[in-house]
């Protein structure tokens, strides 16, 4: 990806926008099922960057679900897009939906994150490491 910051994006009905400002630290696809089941697909994917580089343009229907204790998930809640994710585990990150933003950005998908949980029924036939 030839992309450089800022890149902005946002929810499907436009009520949650951001920016980030910085470059982003990693992209992959997560097939944990906790993110499958936030967004109802067979994985996610997930861009990491520090929190100093995300902003938030406009968030009057952000809401927060705890997913674990000290992980939460960032929706949408008027239209119900799942954007965010933050954890304890992760201090100092901001987790963003790839298909969140508006274009391209700095990095393509590096790989396969708890891919042991992955499911059968979505082929994957990349050749991007996979870390169980």
């Amino acid at each position: 990806m030839s992309a450089s910051p800022p890149f902005a994006g946002g929810c499907l009905c436009g009520a949650v926008r951001f920016r980030v400002t910085g470059p982003t630290k990693w992209c992959a696809h997560c097939h944990c099922t906790l993110c499958r089941r936030a967004h109802g697909a067979a994985f996610v994917t997930w861009v990491g960057l520090e929190d100093v580089h995300f902003k938030l343009d406009s968030d009057p229907t952000l809401a927060w679900y705890e997913s674990t204790p000290g992980a939460q998930r960032g929706f949408c809640s008027r239209c119900g897009t799942t954007l965010l994710f933050r954890s304890a585990r992760w201090p100092g990150e901001m987790h963003v939906t790839r298909a969140a933003f508006d274009g391209d950005i700095d990095r393509a998908p590096a790989g396969h994150a708890y891919f042991s949980t992955h499911v059968e029924w979505a082929r994957v036939d990349d050749d991007l490491p996979v870390r169980r």
